[in-house]
């Protein structure tokens, strides 16, 4: 988003995110696999180019 000049609000309007899909990426939350799905073609890219897998 930030290579893109985007801001969160921004990536809401132009996806049709809720509000609190929004929230669940501020507070690194899981989101969906259909937001994720979005967010992949919005920026043509793969999941491996915006998530992270942490072992807990």
């Amino acid at each position: 988003m930030l290579d893109r000049g985007m801001k969160k609000t921004d990536l809401k309007t132009e996806l049709g995110l809720g509000p609190s899909t929004v929230a669940k990426f501020e507070k690194g939350e899981n989101v969906s696999m259909d937001v994720l799905d979005k967010l992949c073609t919005h920026f043509a890219c793969t999941p491996n180019d915006i998530i992270e897998h942490v072992k807990e």
